[in-house]
């Protein structure tokens, strides 16, 4: 069974193929989570109306070729502007500003790590690796090192994100 879509089409009932490999669909402890941080986000997009908010069901094509799609992502509205129509309807030729990965329990820390990498090595400006299982959050910022927090009880946009902080609380439960 396929679905309409330019890369995407349904493998099973627990995997999708996304440009050529896996995506898993998360469990329901996972997804729930993912949908609770996509709404902060959401909020804080709405009262600002600064970028586009996406979640995990939406795929971008990085600069790398590599076909990606982070659980949240945000771009900025005056670099989403400059893509067509055309282009908005497929996978996005773009990196996004920021993205955050939730691990789920079929997750591993190195290949979430190594996916991170490639987002920065790909112009993404600031990602957010979480951790539930050890309430580890790492910090992705284009230029510098990976820095590593310790059950956070918020984490901030800084300037990529203006205003925006994550009340860890909505994650760890």
């Amino acid at each position: 069974m396929s679905v309409k879509s330019e890369n995407l089409c349904f493998f099973s009932w627990r995997s999708w193929l996304l440009g050529g490999s896996l995506k898993k669909i998360t469990v329901q402890e996972t997804g729930n989570c993912n949908s609770e941080i996509n709404a902060e986000f959401v909020i804080w997009n709405r009262q600002t109306n600064l970028g586009k908010v996406f979640d995990s069901s939406t795929g971008f094509k990085l600069p790398n070729g590599a076909d990606r799609s982070p659980n949240v992502a945000w771009i900025k509205q005056e670099r989403w502007d400059t893509l067509t129509p055309e282009k908005k309807e497929k996978f996005p030729p773009i990196a996004p500003d920021f993205v955050l990965e939730l691990m789920s329990p079929s997750d591993t820390l190195r290949e979430t790590q190594e996916k991170m990498q490639e987002y920065r090595d790909n112009q993404v400006k600031l990602g957010w690796l979480i951790d539930r299982k050890t309430q580890r959050v790492e910090i992705y910022r284009l230029g510098e090192e990976v820095e590593v927090l310790a059950s956070p009880t918020e984490l901030s946009g800084e300037g990529i994100l203006p205003g925006f902080v994550l009340k860890m609380q909505v994650v760890w439960g």
